[in-house]
């Protein structure tokens, strides 16, 4: 029985039985209800228009008629889950109720652990639903992360779900840092999908994206009569991930009274709902995401302290497109067959000056841009081969017509000067025309480090006079 936790759930029972509501009431407020009896519909009645409930557990032969009843009148608010409880005999009676709204039944005479049995198994499906309400319906594919130069993320990210898989217990916190669109949200997918909660909730949340007004309903939930539009009592997400995994993606968006509540739910594993005065239970594995450093945002004084020390335990940081070398290209060729499937045209690859200007570009929107420009391209372009000539700065790297002066023999330097900048963006595009956009063969062919190549061309895309 100690497996079952009803501590802040609000149970009316209805039951005429005296014997039987003193031993299910006693039953319910060790496991940490907060149970109101009454023994009639009348009963019943009165208490749910003065407050609300998470159950209601009606006996169906009441002495002024009959528990089903209530269901076709009505009373109870969405939030309300209804357990019926018929003697035997009477289950097509419990079914018919079941189709006027009532979540479950049981069957007199009961044995002790039944009724939280009933209960918990009706919380969560309360949870999948608010979950299923919640979950983002478009979500993109999540096999894009790891090559070469994430090498290091994914060795990480496998020592933080062997770390998940050994503990008992609620898990730790991990902290995502990355620029925008470089994937955070599928980095988090990837954590729930590969660890000990994969069969539970993940419940993501755009912090940013919520209302100041309506954050703390949002995350905590409500009671009835909280604010003028709180008609019903509203699960909030903590709740809903409650054994699963919750996602705050931007979560310092939220102000740092909400980041206070936020650093107890963590801490203590309750929430209170805004206008209520009972602590929650809740065990949702907080995975937190962020595009700016949180040490400078503590330093400023925009993010609480507390809060990014309890954060930081597992901080994994996800690094900008532009850094990830020759595997944009390989990420940009993953994409392209879904993308093609996607628009139903014929499967299309990248030619040597779509690859190179794949490089060269700078990528402010990381993968989220390259997957839009590519599907731009995919669109609009046309021949089998992709250029991506439409790239905001892109660089031509097809042969300079003629050599430069400087290339042929006798040479010398006129005298109102040379330009240095202007000869060596010439060397680079010789070289990149030579290895058909290959930064690391046009490196090596220059006797210069990639990166020194990947820089200068970098220049080039931000001044295209060469100035």
């Amino acid at each position: 029985m100690s497996e079952f936790n009803l501590a802040g759930l609000d149970i009316l029972l209805v039951e005429d039985d005296l014997m039987l509501r003193k031993r299910e009431t006693a039953l319910l407020e060790r496991l940490g209800a907060e149970v109101s009896a009454v023994d009639s519909l009348a009963g019943a009645r009165r208490l749910v228009a003065s407050m609300p409930f998470d159950f209601a557990v009606l006996d169906v032969n009441l002495p002024d008629g009959l528990g089903t009843d209530l269901l076709k009148e009505k009373i109870f608010g969405a939030d309300t889950a209804v357990i019926i409880v018929t003697a035997h005999g009477g289950v097509t009676g419990a079914v018919e109720a079941m189709r006027h709204g009532a979540a479950d039944y049981l069957v007199k005479p009961l044995e002790p652990e039944e009724l939280p049995l009933v209960l918990e198994r009706t919380r969560r499906s309360r949870q999948s639903a608010r979950a299923g309400e919640h979950r983002r319906k478009d979500r993109a594919q999540e096999g894009f992360f790891f090559g070469a130069a994430m090498k290091p993320l994914e060795v990480q990210l496998e020592k933080i779900i062997a770390a998940d898989l050994r503990m008992s217990g609620p898990l730790s916190p991990v902290l995502i840092q990355g620029e925008t669109g470089t994937g955070k949200t599928a980095l988090a997918r990837w954590l729930h999908e590969h660890g000990p909660r994969a069969t539970a909730e993940l419940i993501e949340v755009n912090c940013s994206a919520l209302p100041e007004t309506l954050a703390e309903s949002e995350l905590f939930g409500h009671e009835r009569g909280a604010f003028t539009d709180a008609r019903t009592m509203r699960m909030g997400l903590f709740e809903a991930a409650q054994g699963g995994t919750l996602f705050l993606d931007e979560l310092p968006s939220l102000s740092p009274a909400l980041q206070a509540k936020v650093l107890v739910a963590i801490e203590d594993r309750k929430i209170r709902r805004v206008g209520g005065n009972k602590s929650v239970p809740v065990d949702a594995r907080i995975i937190a995401a962020a595009q700016r450093d949180l040490r400078q945002m503590v330093a400023q004084g925009t993010f609480r302290e507390d809060l990014f020390h309890r954060l930081d335990l597992f901080r994994v940081a996800i690094p900008p497109l532009r850094e990830r070398g020759e595997d944009i290209a390989k990420l940009a060729e993953w994409f392209l067959r879904p993308l093609a499937q996607k628009h139903h045209l014929t499967s299309r690859k990248l030619s040597a000056a779509g690859r190179a200007r794949l490089m060269t570009y700078h990528w402010p929107g990381n993968v989220r841009e390259l997957a839009h420009e590519l599907e731009r391209a995919m669109v609009f372009e046309e021949g089998e081969a992709l250029s991506l000539s439409h790239l905001p700065g892109s660089i031509s790297v097809a042969a300079p017509a003629g050599q430069p002066e400087w290339l042929k023999p006798g040479f010398t330097f006129p005298e109102s000067g040379f330009l240095l900048e202007e000869a060596i963006n010439r060397l680079l595009q010789l070289a990149l025309s030579q290895t058909d956009g290959n930064v690391s063969a046009a490196a090596r062919l220059l006797g210069v480090p990639r990166d020194f190549v990947r820089y200068r061309l970098g220049l080039k895309t931000k001044n295209p006079d060469g100035n």
